[in-house]
């Protein structure tokens, strides 16, 4: 995963396919407006930070489906090769639900390890001083739940692969610029700056 791509997943994460195959042309303009719509919001973000910093935070609102758009066009754009899907259902007090689809396919990897697999994962956004991550309480694979440390395997896998260059899902990373906090709510989200 590149590091703008363990940024997103770090920062919430920092995500699903909102416009899967299957779903029509129409579907994924949509999805790739709501994608544009969080491109531009971060742009202005950076452009106001740098033009005209504030001690008072403004805030920048966003609803589920516009960060997912966001974060699978983020995805589609960095050709992730490990990482194919990834989805969050935002909840109130920084509190994430979220599905990753791994794809390993291709790779020499142990026999034990599918080649594809869906992570299920549960936990909270931590924010502090423009750096984020994301503390997994809950890690299920295919629907069993297992111990954290599985995630870690699977990145030092990856990164065995040379597919990413993540280090650890306990790795604290830099939020975009100008991005001072990030406060989850049911379906959406706040990015303050």
């Amino acid at each position: 995963m590149t590091s703008s791509g363990r940024r997103l997943a770090a920062a919430l994460l920092a995500v699903a396919l909102t416009a899967p195959a299957a779903v029509g042309a129409g579907a994924q303009a949509a999805a790739q407006d709501r994608a544009q719509n969080v491109l531009k919001a971060l742009d202005r973000i950076q452009a106001e930070s740098l033009a005209a910093p504030s001690r008072v935070l403004r805030r920048s609102d966003f609803a589920e489906s516009d960060f997912n758009a966001y974060i699978a066009y983020r995805l589609d754009e960095e050709k992730e090769d490990v990482l194919k899907e990834l989805k969050l259902k935002l909840l109130g007090e920084n509190r994430v639900e979220g599905m990753a689809l791994v794809d390993l396919s291709g790779q020499k990897i142990p026999s034990f390890i599918k080649s594809r697999m869906s992570l299920y994962f549960e936990g909270l956004l931590i924010v502090q001083e423009g750096k984020a991550r994301f503390d997994f309480r809950k890690l299920f694979l295919e629907g069993r739940e297992i111990p954290l440390v599985v995630l870690d395997t699977l990145i030092d896998i990856a990164v065995r692969l040379g597919k990413t260059d993540a280090e650890s899902i306990r790795k604290w990373v830099d939020l975009p610029y100008g991005i001072k906090d990030l406060k989850t709510r049911p379906g959406g989200i706040s990015l303050y700056y």
